[in-house]
């Protein structure tokens, strides 16, 4: 498989999240790259979501690795569904979230098949990760007893150089606040919902303080944070609000629960005001002393010919749907920048030594089970 090349391939497909036609489009290039191949390739589809791609090479509930991902991309102008390579970057809407990793996916898939290794493998890449990935928890839903020994999951970071270990657990929380119309001249003949929210909003912050760029960075970034994502309230002027609502996104560490955040946030309401928690989760948390992470880590380390650092990060990943089934998920990509932005890139030879790590890991894991 030229790896480069069916990477450009994905990114031309305009598949950002929603747009139906050019995902089907994507799906079926991806069902007729693997025709002949020996790959069983599946489209699982749901009134709940939108499509998820299954390709194996074998029928199983129980897989030795899994490669995890999705193919749906942030919105962008129609230049950037044009991929071009400069100075040894890749540029183009997906090139580093996450289409390039999603055909390092296919090429270990090829591999196994080539090779005949005795692994049973497969690839499942969502089409809606952008905006709550509702396709792989529809998925998994259909699937109770799907497992993987271990996952492979190339949506995270950005640095070659960097294995993710631990990843925050996103909860989504709605506060709505109810307040009594009265006309802007005569606040004292109604109750502003926007001033009751804002009264909410700074009693959150005693206890999740607000960080900035143009603030002190803090040197651990290990600990709870929250952020305003959506503020609504009032229609017009003159007019005191009677309706207003915030979403605010909550990233866990592995050391808080959801009951400790609705514990808080009880005490942060004032009258009038309430809250909803509009999605959890959980954190993905990996031993760095696991024995195929470690195996992993040389690997990569031994292909860059550098030193390989273990990392946390705020973001989310789906591989927490395969982790709380019990699978040792490594979390390692290729580098590039301006992920969601419009220099968005990756850098190739990043690309091609991930497709290396993976397929000497997947030669490692096979040679174990034969002996």
């Amino acid at each position: 498989m030229d790896l480069i090349k069916v990477s450009e391939d994905l990114i031309r497909f305009r598949t950002e999240t929603g747009n139906a036609a050019e995902i089907d489009k994507c799906l079926a290039y991806a069902e007729k790259l693997f025709a002949g191949s020996g790959a069983e390739v599946s489209i699982f589809r749901s009134e709940k979501a939108s499509p998820v791609l299954f390709v194996r090479n074998a029928d199983s509930n129980e897989y030795d690795v899994l490669c995890l991902g999705h193919l749906d991309v942030v919105p962008a102008e129609d230049e950037m569904f044009e991929p071009y390579i400069k100075d040894g970057k890749m540029f183009g809407r997906g090139t580093l979230d996450m289409k390039s990793f999603a055909a390092v996916a296919f090429n270990s898939m090829f591999h196994v098949l080539e090779k005949k290794l005795p692994l049973k493998f497969a690839v499942i890449l969502s089409t809606d990760e952008e905006k709550g990935s509702a396709s792989t928890h529809a998925f998994m839903e259909a699937h109770p007893e799907l497992r993987a020994k271990i996952v492979l999951d190339n949506d995270v970071g950005g640095d070659i150089l960097k294995i993710v270990s631990k990843c925050k657990n996103p909860v989504f929380v709605k506060i709505i606040s109810e307040g009594k119309e009265a006309h802007g001249s005569t606040p004292w003949e109604g109750i502003d919902a926007n001033e009751k929210l804002m009264q909410t909003w700074e009693k959150i912050r005693r206890i999740y303080p607000y960080y900035s760029k143009e603030l002190p960075q803090p040197k651990d970034t290990w600990f709870d944070t929250v952020h305003f994502a959506r503020i609504e309230g009032g229609d017009v002027a003159n007019v005191i609000s009677n309706h207003a609502e915030a979403l605010l996104d909550f990233r866990l560490t592995e050391n808080s629960s959801v009951a400790e955040l609705r514990k808080n946030l009880d005490g942060c309401m004032v009258p009038g005001v309430s809250y909803k928690i509009v999605s959890e989760s959980t954190p993905v948390v990996m031993a760095e002393d696991n024995p195929h992470i470690l195996d992993y880590k040389h690997f990569a380390e031994e292909i860059l010919g550098q030193k390989i650092e273990f990392e946390h990060i705020g973001g989310a990943t789906d591989s927490r749907a395969f982790a709380v089934r019990g699978s040792i998920v490594i979390m390692h990509s290729g580098s590039g920048e301006g992920m969601h932005a419009k220099g968005e890139y990756v850098e190739v030879e990043s690309v091609k030594k991930l497709a290396e790590i993976q397929i000497r890991f997947l030669d490692k894991l096979a040679a174990d089970l034969v002996r």
